[in-house]
């Protein structure tokens, strides 16, 4: 067993001292201040009295005057420090006020007489203080005391605010954290849905016996692999790279279907290229239309997309036609509802819609430019 070392012993011992320490500091401080302020008030009360030759005289005896006045406000400041929530309901502030008026006040006149007249206590010489006082005493300790209780009000609603900004900003990061997890979650399910399908494709060229093809399938797999690894590891990749992979894996799927899979894909804007976009957005739409075409029948597809400019938004469209003979094929519908999801999460005026116009199913992706530009 380890036995603690003379500098671990020192740190021990000297621990319970050190805690108190910033309280401590924090009085001084408040101490400090408040008898600046009076010598202050002294200096200017002072100066208006008095002339050049007798100024320090009268700044001496103010401060001496002002010696309650200087405690009364210090032990305030130090029970505000205390219990930031002293004055908080007004009840209080009404009963320390009458506190400090009946006690404080007499205390205050025993004070003056005995520093003007030192003969000790004199009921006849405190009255005569009481009067020559009277008024400027209430109005100076009241003033005080109602200054008192509208800082440490004021810091107390100040400390709240920045608390509840604090805890603002906490949700506010924990909100992030959040979706930054649901968005990975989202994408996790994304790459292994992509994966399984490419993979079927590959499988079905297998079972066909075609060694070369199969060869060249997994070729180009390997190519959309790389890509999608890579893209996934980031936030936003160019839109000219989406439709590249899309246009290969359209063609990894032509291994496939062969002569059947016919795409088109239109974009209005060459400049539209460079537009960053989520990466992985365009292959759920894609194999969408591909589970809802080709998969219901024996015939050619028609699948078309379309990148166009609309006012400060990207509008893509992605079709394909519908046949009425063919057996619906409800699929696992992970695609279309995950990319409705990471758009939504990345920006709320983003958006996904799907729906049947005539005889073809459209969905349409709408994307603010100015948050990606």
């Amino acid at each position: 067993m380890s036995t603690p070392s003379n500098a671990n012993l020192e740190t021990a011992r000297a621990a319970p001292w050190a805690a108190p320490r910033p309280r401590w500091t924090a009085a001084l401080q408040t101490v400090a201040l408040n008898a600046l302020a009076w010598a202050t008030i002294s200096a200017a009360g002072a100066y208006g009295a008095a002339n050049a030759s007798s100024f320090l005289r009268l700044w001496q005896q103010w401060c001496i005057d002002y010696v309650p006045m200087m405690l009364l406000s210090s032990i305030l400041c130090l029970a505000l420090l205390r219990r930031p929530t002293l004055f908080e309901p007004w009840r209080n502030v009404a009963g320390f006020f009458i506190v400090v008026m009946v006690l404080f006040q007499p205390l205050q006149w025993l004070y003056v007489d005995w520093v003007h007249n030192g003969d000790g206590p004199n009921l006849q010489s405190i009255y005569q203080t009481r009067l020559r006082m009277r008024r400027f005493s209430w109005f100076v300790t009241g003033a005080t005391y109602a200054i008192i209780v509208a800082i440490g009000n004021w810091r107390l609603a100040r400390a709240r605010e920045q608390a509840l900004q604090r805890t603002h900003t906490q949700n506010l990061e924990l909100s992030l954290a959040l979706e930054q997890q649901r968005m990975l979650a989202l994408r996790a399910q994304l790459e292994p849905h992509f994966i399984f399908n490419a993979l079927n494709a590959i499988s079905a060229l297998v079972r066909d016996g075609d060694k070369a093809v199969s060869l060249q399938g997994i070729s180009r797999l390997s190519d959309l692999l790389r890509y999608a690894l890579s893209a996934s590891l980031r936030d936003a990749v160019r839109l000219g790279e989406e439709l590249q992979f899309v246009h290969d894996y359209t063609d990894l799927q032509r291994l496939r279907y062969g002569l059947r899979l016919q795409i088109q894909i239109d974009c209005d804007d060459t400049g539209l290229h460079e537009v960053p976009c989520p990466p992985l957005l365009l292959q759920p739409l894609i194999e969408n239309a591909l589970r809802h075409d080709l998969d219901c029948h024996d015939g050619r597809s028609d699948i078309r997309v379309h990148v166009t400019r609309l006012a400060s938004e990207l509008l893509i469209t992605v079709s394909n036609p519908l046949s009425a003979q063919a057996p619906p094929n409800p699929g696992t519908g992970l695609g279309l509802k995950n990319t409705r999801e990471r758009l939504l999460m990345l920006d709320p005026a983003a958006s996904l819609h799907a729906e049947k116009r005539g005889d073809r199913f459209y969905a349409e992706i709408r994307l603010p430019l100015g948050e990606w530009d």
